[in-house]
């Protein structure tokens, strides 16, 4: 089933449930006055006829009595005191109604009475010497309860309708705008236009806040869409480079016609881009975990230690460039693995570019574990210290050998995981530095 048609429904059920709420109390409103109108009528006829008898009553035939069986008129009639009928302009079953004994004695105690003889409603008001009683079918106020009624349900029916075909109209109206946003969406899935947008419209209903949000979401739709596109474009050439090195190199292997210095370069070759594919592999997968949500695991750990030991290790691959570490005590809630990783890639970075000496230092300040990495290189532009933590970006193409441009991007990512912010900016060595901040462990 259909919204519209589920709203059309409810709709329609809400106006039922207030027509017969609303037609139930008219009707008993009308009830409760037709009953009372009928019993004023009488009343009022009663005392009209006893007030007109200038004389003690006498036994007399009416010209024409009304059969009060079929007529719906108000009568009256005159009671001596025995009971006895004296005069009467009705006749019910051939003959005149006779008021009981019990009625006739109410009317003398409370100077007048309603009460029901057979089908009739009849009034008792006690004159001298007898009785004056007016009356009226009891079919008469049914009669016109009917008429309500029967105009309720019609009414009540051209309301259904009219409410029906009003809110399907409506409801067409308020959920077009629903399905072009649908449509839309289909579109754009089937056909991958992740440049297309809704048309802003003009109200501030819900409908446009959900068309803005719609558009907010193809935006970064389209941006995650380029991004993944030149990100798996630019993992193919990295990865065909490494790739066609090998394969080249595999061939000479394989080529008796070579000598044995070419064997062994072609074999030093093969290892040195193999190498440099695993690396580029394990950080591609570094950053598909990242992408897909992976949530470091992180605990209390002393990050001197940490920092030393890595920097030990690099000064052994780097013996030709000089290392300077200076590292305090620094207490931090994070990922062991990862914070060698990313010490290493800024090393790696630093080592790469620099000239003569690379310096490492981890301060405190301000509740930050500081950690900073600098050297004496070429540095980095003021106007690219942003962007070189996007992926596969390099400052220079020409120049960027065997670096995949991978490794800062998964460092602001470890970075990020653990709260804290990585920036670029210019060393006092002359070369570039690379600032970290960490969040300190708090004291228990």
């Amino acid at each position: 089933m259909s919204l519209r048609l589920r709203l059309a429904f409810f709709g329609v059920g809400l106006v039922a449930l207030a027509l017969l709420v609303f037609g139930v109390v008219l009707y008993a409103l009308f009830a409760r006055g037709v009953l009372t109108n009928q019993d004023d009528a009488l009343r009022v006829r009663a005392h009209a006829a006893a007030a007109s008898m200038t004389s003690p009553p006498a036994a007399r035939s009416p010209v024409a009595p009304v059969d009060l069986g079929k007529d719906g008129d108000i009568f009256v009639e005159v009671i001596s005191d025995d009971g006895s009928v004296l005069y009467s302009t009705g006749i019910l079953d051939g003959s005149p109604p006779l008021a009981p004994q019990s009625l006739l004695g109410q009317a003398q105690t409370r100077h007048g009475t309603f009460g029901n003889v057979g089908p009739l409603r009849v009034y008792l008001l006690p004159i001298p010497s007898g009785y004056v009683m007016a009356g009226q079918s009891t079919r008469v106020p049914q009669n016109n309860l009917s008429g309500v009624l029967a105009f309720l349900v019609i009414s009540a029916i051209a309301g259904l309708v009219a409410a029906l075909i009003a809110i399907w109209v409506v409801a067409g109206l308020a959920l077009a705008p629903l399905k072009n946003v649908a449509v839309a969406a289909e579109e754009i899935g089937r056909t991958r236009d992740f440049a297309r947008r809704l048309p802003i419209r003009r109200t501030r209903d819900e409908v446009a806040l959900l068309a803005s949000s719609f558009n907010g979401m193809l935006v970064r739709l389209q941006d995650a869409f380029e991004s993944q596109r030149r990100f798996v474009s630019d993992a193919s050439h990295e990865l065909r480079t490494p790739l066609t090195t090998i394969q080249g190199n595999a061939g000479l292997l394989a080529s008796r016609s070579v000598t044995e210095d070419v064997r062994r370069a072609a074999a030093a070759d093969v290892v040195q881009e193999s190498s440099r594919m695993a690396r580029l592999v394990d950080r591609l997968l570094t950053l598909a975990r990242a992408d897909s949500g992976l949530r470091l695991v992180r605990a209390p750990l002393d990050l001197a230690p940490l920092v030393e030991e890595v920097c030990r290790q690099a000064a052994a691959q780097h013996a030709e460039q000089e290392l300077v570490v200076e590292a305090a005590p620094a207490s931090v809630d994070g990922d062991d693995d990862a914070l060698r990783q990313l010490l290493w890639i800024l090393l790696d970075n630093a080592f790469r570019y620099a000239t003569s000496a690379v310096a490492v230092g981890l301060t405190t300040e301000d509740g930050w574990a500081r950690l900073l990495v600098t050297d004496d290189g070429p540095g980095v532009p003021s106007d690219h210290r942003e962007r070189i933590f996007e992926r596969f970006y390099r400052i220079d193409q020409s120049r960027a050998g065997s670096h995949s441009g991978l490794g800062l991007s998964i460092a602001r990512w470890i970075v990020s995981q653990h709260h804290g912010r990585i920036v670029a900016g210019e060393a006092k060595l002359g070369g570039a530095a690379f600032l970290v901040d960490l969040p300190l462990l708090r004291a228990s």
